[in-house]
């Protein structure tokens, strides 16, 4: 190719190229096409980075929400487990209300003074020697060997040793523990034997000719000077005559669950004089006939 026909078509072209962009800069057809272009191809590129940004940015925060509901998770079942502590303390403390108000309910005369104190420990082993139990109140806080201890639903025992500020208490279920007894209907004397735990208690020294009968409650009578008059002691399962004495062979069993203690009451000496009898003591705390009180 010559020069002239270079310059020549050089020529054309820019003069093609003049009249486009005066047609553009009246109509500026150009220009949006341009714009529309660049923006579609724009798009096409964009349109998968953004896809892919947020696919990324979803997971984060789909992490990020189910590390926080784990964590609510742990907080809430926290917050349950405190709950149900809680729940069954106070449980605890009400059924140890619903006892403490029954023991205080326990009636004694004044010559008496009730003296709470909480079980330390049952019996030691099953081996152990005694039939006993460890309380928390000791000689120098009124539990002084021989104080007899109660329930609101009957006799415990009585201390046999005591330290300081606790002390040992040999139940009425142990084979040395002797207590005077009363049949509460018949007021037939006797003497109530224990014979070991699981064991059945034995009432000695009841005459043939008394009238005790099955599912008659036992009461203290107080002449062994021991006990208080008229504390519930047990209650009679078997009454027959006795092959080998003149006596009546009666079993019975403890009122109180001997196994199973948690707050007991000791009943302190106050050195003053029991009331007077006037021959008909109430229902609840009974002792034997008062002197003439059966004359006609």
């Amino acid at each position: 190719m010559t020069l002239r026909r270079l310059l020549l078509l050089a020529g054309v072209l820019l003069i093609l190229f003049l009249g486009m962009y005066s047609w553009n800069q009246r109509t500026h057809t150009l220009d949006g096409l341009a714009a529309q272009v660049g923006l579609e191809l724009a798009g096409a590129v964009l349109k998968p980075i953004r896809t892919v940004q947020d696919s990324v940015e979803g997971v984060w925060t789909r992490y990020f929400d189910l590390v926080g509901v784990r964590e609510e998770n742990q907080r809430l079942r926290q917050e349950v487990q405190d709950l149900q502590a809680r729940l069954l303390a106070n449980g605890e403390d009400l059924a140890e209300l619903h006892r403490l108000r029954a023991l205080v309910q326990l009636p004694v005369d004044q010559s008496w003074r009730p003296l709470g104190a909480r079980v330390l420990a049952g019996r030691m082993g099953p081996n152990a020697v005694l039939d006993s139990i460890t309380i928390s109140r000791g000689y120098s806080t009124g539990g002084r060997p021989g104080t007899p201890l109660v329930t609101n639903l009957g006799l415990v025992g009585r201390v046999l040793r005591a330290s300081a500020h606790s002390a040992i208490v040999l139940l009425l279920t142990d084979p040395s523990s002797r207590i005077a007894v009363f049949s509460q209907e018949s007021r037939a004397p006797g003497i109530l034997t224990g014979m070991g735990t699981g064991q059945k208690l034995e009432v000695n020294f009841v005459h043939r000719d008394a009238k005790v009968r099955s599912g008659e409650i036992l009461i203290t009578s107080g002449l062994d000077g021991k006990y208080p008059k008229g504390i519930p002691v047990a209650r009679v399962l078997s009454v027959a005559p006795s092959d080998y004495t003149q006596f009546m062979a009666i079993k019975a069993e403890p009122l109180v669950d001997l196994q199973h203690l948690e707050e007991v009451l000791l009943l302190e000496p106050t050195g003053m004089a029991p009331p007077p009898d006037p021959g008909a003591p109430p229902k609840e705390f009974i002792g034997p006939p008062a002197p003439g009180s059966l004359a006609p």
